[in-house]
């Protein structure tokens, strides 16, 4: 077998506080092949994250760890900052959960990005741009000639980590840590980074540790698949094999915990609990000086849904398809046109004291 990317044996992590030093993790062992996408699942407190963070150098001030840690063959159990940051970032990118925590609110897109090609490589100004420009249209920014001079909070969530994404790559990284990228974001903007990432590996052949829970998306684009429990690793074989025959009872768990694809429809009778009949939920467009309404953002427009005692009903829809207005339009906490009603009591009647008790059963 050639010799691994990235190959940890025996890590041990602790965090120290008071004198008193808490375990993280407990002797994982694992490789990252050149090409492979390895997974790490376990619930939240695992030790997935942390161990990640341990491989680059990022572990704060309070932790210890012992154990090895090899890139390429060469051990950087105790590398200097110096010679951890040149990998980092140059051999190995990060992608974070939240997107927001990991870019500067001060700093344009352009700025981030082009520090990070700045810090590895020796390129002048102008070639900083395109290959900005580049990146950002490479993972799917529109306009990326104008979103460069965008700051975070001018994009959207989706955006924001597909700047992340773009800052990873930068360097070509022969190694990518991905840890929880979707979790904060809508399911179909979740399937388009997952896409993403996918075709980005095809085309550079990257190799990807992905760090999740959601065992869903590890089926989707894991070769393999390593599990933890409690700091410990408890199972790892082919993503496959894992899934389809799991010899570890927390394994067995996990895969039992998913909700099912399908579900039998609940059996209901009778009169709905609750009914809503063509909602509407308009908010008006104001310009000039008067701000007079120059037209209407059409928020929830000719919704209908029935819901019957002991049924569970799904909204669901990316951000902005009217979700949570339609939510708040049902508990009347939005003005709204159409009918709601509950118990066969119109909500829209229902006096200030009336709506707190339904409020607080919706």
């Amino acid at each position: 077998m050639t010799e691994a990317l990235l190959s940890l044996t025996d890590l041990q992590i602790g965090f120290i506080r008071d004198g008193i030093t808490t375990p993280a993790v407990r002797g994982l062992s694992l490789d990252i092949q050149a090409g492979e996408t390895v997974a790490l699942v376990g619930e939240s407190g695992s030790g997935k994250s942390v161990s990640a963070l341990a491989s680059i150098g990022l572990l704060g001030d309070n932790a210890r760890h012992t154990g090895q840690i090899r890139w390429k063959g060469a051990d950087i159990s105790n590398a200097s900052e110096d010679e951890l940051r040149s990998i980092r970032g140059n051999d190995i990118g990060m992608v974070f959960q939240e997107p927001m925590t990991s870019l500067n609110p001060l700093h344009t897109i352009e700025k981030q990005i082009g520090e990070t090609l700045n810090l590895h490589q020796t390129l002048d100004s102008s070639a900083i741009f395109e290959r900005t420009i580049a990146l950002l249209g490479r993972v799917g920014i529109p306009d990326p000639t104008t979103r460069i001079k965008a700051y975070p909070h001018e994009l959207s969530g989706g955006q924001r980590q597909r700047v992340m994404i773009a800052m990873a790559l930068a360097n070509s990284p022969d190694l990518l840590i991905a840890d929880e990228p979707t979790t904060a974001l809508d399911v179909t903007i979740e399937a388009q980074i997952l896409d993403l990432l996918a075709d980005l590996q095809r085309e550079t052949g990257m190799a990807m540790l992905f760090i999740t829970h959601d065992l869903g998306v590890v089926r989707q684009i894991a070769d393999r698949v390593l599990v933890m429990q409690d700091g410990r690793l408890v199972e790892a074989g082919p993503t496959e094999q894992v899934f389809s025959a799991p010899a570890q009872p927390y394994t067995r768990a996990l895969l039992a915990a998913r909700p099912s694809d399908i579900r039998s429809p609940a059996k209901t009778t009778g009169i709905p609990l609750l009914t809503a009949s063509d909602i509407r939920v308009h908010f008006p467009i104001r310009r000039g000086l008067f701000r007079r309404t120059a037209d209407w953002v059409r928020a929830v427009d000719g919704v209908d849904l029935a819901l019957h005692a002991g049924e569970t009903l799904g909204i669901v829809g990316e951000s902005g398809s009217g979700k949570s207005t339609l939510a708040r339009a049902i508990t009347h906490l939005v003005g709204f046109q159409g009918n709601v009603t509950f118990e066969n009591a119109h909500v829209k009647a229902m006096t200030a004291s009336a709506l707190k008790p339904y409020r607080r059963q919706g």
